[in-house]
């Protein structure tokens, strides 16, 4: 009798087995208790108090004061109509809180400048439940960032480490006083780094998902070495609360405030003394670049810094001392942390070649932002109806108050690559396909030997800034149209 082969057994079945056999194990979670416990209390809950000035409503004589009704009451226009207008000034106190942490054992502490701008009073609550007030030692507007200092000694502080270690990922605890809740502790991580946000130029963010609500504003963000990386200061939100995007000012950045508001009693800031934009794909196409990258100068105003060193209208910066510009949000950063009156190394692409200048740093003006108004004037107008747009000339007058010395006046916008570009009625068109503009006359012989079904450069002045806008003319569409 033949006896039967034996039987092979699929070794994947065995390490299953195995598998099985093995206690499960949890994914551990980092425990924050520890660090909750060291930086608590270096944390103070801060107030304000405000007097403000507003009219109550009167009611008609002997029935009394009319209760304060909402602007934005559906009943408030009704009230006023039978009851008259709003009667004589009257002073409130109006109250804000915040959050802020001790940076010094003498009774320095760090926080938001709008937590405590334009208080008449400012209490500071410790954790062992003193209640000191507290004197601006200084605060700056740009960074969002304000130095107090409170009587008082041997104050537990925390820990400062460096923004410059941070990795998008690491876990991070912030501590504040969200609605007035004090000591209130939130966990999430860091989501990305050198953020900008809308009117903050000077401020590299980190942002998280750390939950910050109202009342957390100037509070610590702490990483897992017990240390404070930022100050968390903003919220992205369609609510007024948290929806997952909070946004913290480095503790660099910070810093660097707070040693100059202790030492120069205000903060200086690097200037180029030029206008920037991002580069566009289409942008990056009308300028012959291989991607989008880099700050574009969109204006160089005059007798600045940018222009003493040869910087262009049109240059697209690449790096600023050695430090990569990956869009127009990095460079603000950069030259506002150089100390004025050294000389920086700029790398710039101009018509596809790489250029390097040396520019000597020079101090930004109280009012950095031009304010530009058009005057009227009775200038030769016409109208270029391949582009969709009605321009004048610019009076001498209008030069003058714009500071230009070139460009025409947008009238009027219609259908057409000119509105799909993003020009608006008020522009001064300044540059086209990277050529100046003197005339209307000049401009229509311009626009009439522009290419089809290629991205061009459009170089405009609106209002306080300049602004370079990517126009394509359909293919199809003749130069005689």
């Amino acid at each position: 009798m033949k006896q039967a082969a034996p039987r092979l057994v699929w070794p994947g079945i065995w390490i299953l087995s195995l598998l099985w056999m093995l206690p499960a194990k949890a994914v551990e979670l980092p425990d924050f208790t520890k660090l909750f416990e060291e930086n608590n209390s270096a944390v103070v809950n801060i107030s304000t108090t405000q007097k403000v000035k507003r009219r109550m409503p009167m009611m008609p004589h002997g029935r009394g004061q009319m209760p304060e009704i909402p602007k934005d009451s559906p009943f408030g226009e009704l009230f006023r109509h039978f009851f008259g207008e709003e009667g004589p000034l009257e002073e409130f106190d109006t109250q804000s809180l915040g959050s802020g942490f001790i940076i010094s054992s003498d009774g320095y502490v760090l926080t938001n400048n709008h937590v405590v701008q334009d208080a008449d009073q400012i209490i500071v609550k410790l954790p062992d439940r003193r209640e000191l007030e507290a004197k601006v030692v200084g605060s700056d507007d740009l960074s969002d960032t304000a130095l107090l200092k409170i009587k008082a000694d041997n104050l537990p502080v925390v820990k400062i480490a460096k923004s410059s270690d941070l990795k998008v990922g690491q876990w991070v605890l912030a501590i504040g006083s969200p609605f007035g809740f004090d000591h209130s502790a939130t966990a999430g991580i860091i989501s990305a780094l050198g953020r900008s946000l809308p009117n903050e130029s000077y401020v590299p963010y980190i942002q998280t998902d750390v939950a910050i609500n109202p009342g957390n504003s100037g509070g610590p963000l702490i990483n897992m070495n017990g240390e404070v990386i930022g100050v968390n200061a903003q919220i992205y939100s369609r609510t007024g609360g948290f929806m997952g995007l909070s946004f913290a000012i480095p503790i660099d950045v910070a810093m660097d405030v707070v040693d100059q508001l202790k030492t120069k009693g205000k903060v200086v800031r690097g200037w180029l003394g030029i206008l920037i934009q991002d580069v566009t794909r289409e942008l990056a196409e009308s300028f012959n670049l291989g991607t989008p990258n880099g700050a574009l100068v969109a204006k160089v105003l005059p007798d600045g810094p940018a222009a003493k060193s040869g910087i262009q209208v049109g240059d697209v910066i690449l790096s600023f001392n050695n430090h990569p510009v990956h869009g127009s949000a990095d460079l603000p950063p950069l030259v506002g942390r150089t100390r004025v009156g050294t000389e920086a190394e700029i790398k710039v692409l101009r018509q596809g070649k790489s250029i390097t200048l040396k520019v000597r740093i020079g101090e930004l003006p109280a009012e950095a932002k031009e304010k530009l108004k058009l005057s009227r004037g009775e200038p030769e107008t016409g109208s270029e109806d391949r582009l969709g747009v009605q321009v004048a000339d610019i009076t001498a007058e209008q030069r003058e108050q714009l500071g230009i010395a070139h460009g025409v006046l947008v009238q009027d916008v219609k259908s057409g690559p000119a509105k799909e570009a993003g020009v608006r009625a008020g522009d001064i068109i300044v540059t086209i396909n990277n050529v100046q503009v003197d005339s209307v006359a000049q401009f229509s012989a311009l626009v009439s030997k522009l290419p089809t079904g290629k991205w061009i450069p459009l170089l405009v002045q609106r209002r306080d800034g300049a602004l370079f806008l990517a126009l394509r003319i359909p293919e199809g569409k003749s130069k005689g149209e």
